[in-house]
């Protein structure tokens, strides 16, 4: 048992933005989540990953990043960030940079120079290519609808952005670029930051020649992901990354790793493999419906079998060889509760049940804000409400298909980044406790009835359920480093799963339905004393029978003793 501090670890993931803001400008800052670090650190949690705070036009939300070594004023300044560092330290809190490596803004100062002459000395940190017969100089499409390429006037050659047309990608076959990167992780670390999050860090190396995808359309162009994602020279950059600066220090690194499954995933977090602590996977958040990058947001059902199956591929290969990191949404994601519960009825119970699982799958935990109070998306009534360029991008595409207004709004409802960036719910008030100022994007209406004030009055809250789980966890190792076996991997409603080291056994019971169902204890667990650790429904239960009935979204977890 290979133990970590970062394995044992509960991270919750901050926005900003819309995480608290201290000077009424409507936008969250440094300072806000400075006042804040008490009922964080009440919570449970151990490390806080901020989203970028960097220097940015903020064309996407702050992964464009245009100074590295800078603040963004509308967070604060320098000094706040320190500050930020030492009381959350005091605390006994870690910070986690969310840190992007495989693009800059185009207001960087690189690609200023880059951009303005074929003969800078910067021209080669990004990839610059000329047109190839009057089109683009191949065929990749971006994640953001259309080509990942951009006509340039000025050199009449074309800059590469997987992402935003603001968002040029970085060429890490250049050393001096690259070198440049690792003195500015040197510069945070040395400022005492104790882990990163390298945002789409699969992509940094592109194909050699950047060819052509397969086109059998013949389509102007299209998904080329083998081409720019998890190749095999991004293994290389990695360690070189850990040898020339991370293995100096004892800090947590999680990738961004779209694309791949748990057997590729070794590749990144395999303990031999000095490259990264862990990354995210995406399997279970394309089960309901297509990558919304694609410019496809047809929904589909998704079913718990799938679940339990991706789930359990991850738990049970990375077991005793690498390490899992564990979510069910974050920054880019629908809330959870609207994603894989019941957000109206059963928001409550399913809201717990989601928990439940999270906390008790083996891997680092990644909570996200608003989720301990079961925040839900918005479904906001026009697109003039949403702010994320992925979404606006997406209307364009669909009304351009032909496509109604309602259509495109059922899909933005379901899947839009902007169902995780709506304002926290501190209290009932007309700004939520947020702001004294107007919001930088709309409140949810929700907030009178869903918010950290409502949660602490009530013992029985999904925030009170979260500070459960976490103490839990804290206390019981095999819910760290416990081995994992799925039960039940054919019941359409249940998924039930066992966590052992050594002597120690914990069954997990979860009803992922909102109709009742029924447990039949196994053989081997009808004789053994079980003992009631947690539950999200209160009342007694009958463990003595052969059968054990569960309400609908009920989650329990149970001591096994022999």
């Amino acid at each position: 048992m290979n133990e970590k501090w970062w394995k044992e670890a509960v991270v919750y993931e901050i926005y900003p933005a819309s995480f608290q803001d201290s000077n009424g400008d409507g936008k969250g800052d440094l300072r806000g989540i400075l006042s804040r670090l008490d009922y964080l650190k009440e919570l449970g949690v151990d490390v806080l990953w901020l989203c970028p705070i960097y220097e940015s036009p903020e064309a996407d939300n702050g992964y464009d990043i245009s100074d590295y070594y800078a603040i963004n004023p509308a967070f604060g300044t320098m000094a706040d960030f320190d500050e930020l560092v030492e009381e959350a330290h005091k605390r006994g809190l870690k910070i986690m940079m969310d840190l992007v490596l495989n693009h800059t803004s185009d207001q960087h100062p690189w690609f200023k120079e880059s951009r303005s002459s074929k003969d800078n000395p910067k021209r080669d940190y990004y990839y610059w290519r000329p047109g190839q017969n009057g089109l683009f100089p191949n065929n990749w499409e971006s994640y953001f609808s259309g080509s990942v390429w951009e006509l340039d006037k000025q050199t009449d050659e074309y800059y590469m952005h997987l992402y935003s047309v603001h968002q040029p990608d970085l060429n890490w076959n250049n050393a001096e670029m690259v070198n440049e990167l690792y003195r500015m992780i040197r510069w945070w670390l040395a400022k005492g930051v104790d882990g990163f999050r390298f945002d789409a860090i699969a992509h940094i190396v592109k194909a050699a020649g950047l060819p052509n995808a397969d086109n059998p359309e013949h389509l102007p162009v299209v998904q080329a992901y083998q081409l720019f994602s998890n190749l095999e020279k991004v293994h290389d950059m990695l360690k070189k990354l850990n040898e020339e600066v991370l293995i100096e220090y004892d800090i947590m690194t999680v990738g961004e790793t779209s694309g791949l499954g748990p057997e590729q995933a070794l590749e990144y977090v395999g303990d031999e493999r000095h490259e990264l602590n862990m990354v995210f996977q995406f399997e279970h958040m394309y089960l309901d419906a297509a990558r919304p990058g694609t410019g496809k947001w047809e929904p589909r059902a998704w079913t718990v079998m799938e679940l339990k199956k991706v789930l359990s591929r991850w738990q049970t290969t990375l077991h005793g060889r690498g390490w899992n990191a564990n979510y069910l949404g974050n920054h880019d994601q629908p809330r959870p509760v609207s994603r894989f519960g019941n957000d109206t009825v059963y928001r409550v119970e399913s809201a717990k049940l989601l928990a439940t699982l999270l906390f008790t799958l083996e891997g680092t935990p990644y909570l996200y804000q608003g989720e301990e109070i079961g925040m839900t998306n918005a479904r906001f009534p026009s697109i003039h409400d949403y702010r994320d360029i992925e979404t606006l991008n997406y209307y364009e595409q669909a009304k351009l298909q032909g496509m109604s207004e309602q259509q495109i709004l059922e899909a933005v409802w379901r899947k839009s980044r902007d169902n995780a960036r709506t304002p926290m719910q501190w209290d009932a008030s007309a700004s939520a406790g947020f702001t004294t100022g107007v919001p930088w994007i709309k409140l949810h209406p929700n907030h009178e009835d869903i918010n950290v004030t409502q949660a602490l009055q009530d013992p029985n809250s999904i925030l009170h359920y979260y500070r459960a789980l976490i103490r839990l966890r804290n206390e019981n190792k095999v819910l760290v480093y416990g081995d994992y076996k799925l039960l039940l991997p054919l019941d359409p409603q249940l998924y039930v799963y066992t966590r052992t080291l050594g002597e120690e056994k914990v069954l997990v019971l979860l009803n992922f339905s909102g109709h009742e169902a029924s447990f039949a204890w196994p053989e081997d667990l009808q004789e053994q004393t079980k003992e009631l650790m947690l539950a999200n429904y209160k009342g007694e239960s009958d463990e003595d029978g052969q059968t054990l009935p569960l309400r609908p979204y009920e989650a329990r977890l149970y001591r096994i003793h022999s």
